[in-house]
């Protein structure tokens, strides 16, 4: 059995504040920021510190705006797909919300840098059609601009090695990661986009295969199959996966009601009311959530290893 993890949490808070805000910035910012400090109520385990932070100072009563602080973690990465698919016709509110989105929590320019070139890969995997390695290098050059030279040359790396069909292991030792994939932006969003590149219809390969490369496994796992889930669907992950995803209140029903809200949100640009969560369930679910993670903690501590 398996459980979502603080990724998909986050993935359903933006799109809950698109549903409440439908696109508008201002409210978006602020329901985001709202959902963002309750979520931390929930005790929710493996929050990142630049996140834990951000969300104290909202406690603490600093405006959204102000809250961020200096990290280049992959924490706004995680929960940009779901913009790309909505808004990636539209690159200035694009570039809006993914701000909007990065900077409360992580205010280094190169978190918001890695969080557009992940909703970038969402919009063109959504419409459904091969997108060859170079094609996506241009349009990400073009979207953030040819002064960041350090990120610009790691996703041509990640083209390039996407385009010689090396496997994601092989591109991971290449650019020093041989030991996992750590937190850091520049580290997880090429060896996601190569594999992702490789990978575009065939979601369990590639899950399977960043996953195999260790390190911040949950959260690479998790951009990546928002990513290949815009151009596969529902239908395009394994069944056994879906049927052995145990896990309350966010089940697969409930996540199937917000795609289908925002959707709504989205097609009409009428906002509409959140889907309501209860509390309790998520207070009592984080709890076991901890008990589990802590388990396998300790388990890994004794042979079999």
């Amino acid at each position: 059995k398996g459980m979502i993890s603080d990724d998909t949490e986050h993935t359903c808070m933006v799109a809950q504040s698109l549903i409440v805000s439908a696109g508008n910035t201002s409210i978006f910012t602020r329901q985001l920021a709202y959902r963002l400090k309750w979520w931390l109520i929930g005790l929710p385990a493996g929050i990142g510190s630049a996140t834990l932070k951000s969300i104290i100072k909202l406690w603490l009563g600093f405006p959204p705006h102000k809250c961020g602080v200096f990290s280049a973690g992959n924490g706004a990465a995680m929960r940009s797909t779901i913009i790309g698919v909505c808004y990636g016709n539209n690159i200035q509110k694009l570039r809006e919300l993914v701000r909007a989105s990065t900077r409360l929590t992580h205010t280094d320019i190169k978190a918001e840098y890695g969080a557009l070139a992940v909703t970038l890969a969402a919009y063109l995997a959504s419409q459904k059609i091969i997108i060859y390695p170079q094609f996506y290098y241009e349009k990400l050059k073009a979207l953030i601009g040819s002064k960041e030279i350090e990120f610009l040359s790691l996703l041509k790396q990640a083209c390039d090695s996407a385009e010689l069909e090396e496997n994601t292991q092989s591109f991971a030792k290449k650019i020093g990661l041989s030991q996992g994939i750590n937190g850091y932006i520049y580290h997880t969003v090429p060896v996601v986009i190569q594999t992702w590149l490789r990978d575009q219809q065939d979601y369990k390969t590639a899950i399977l295969e960043i996953v195999s490369c260790g390190g911040d496994t949950d959260t690479t796992a998790a951009i990546l199959g928002g990513i290949i889930g815009a151009a596969v669907g529902k239908n395009g992950i394994p069944q056994k996966w879906l049927d052995n995803l145990w896990e309350y209140p966010r089940n697969i029903k409930w996540m199937e009601s917000l795609g289908i809200r925002l959707a709504e949100v989205c097609q009409q640009n009428t906002k509409q009311s959140s889907l309501p969560l209860p509390v309790c369930g998520i207070f009592l679910r984080n709890i076991l959530f901890l008990l589990i993670v802590i388990y396998h903690g300790f388990r890994r501590l004794f042979p079999p290893y």
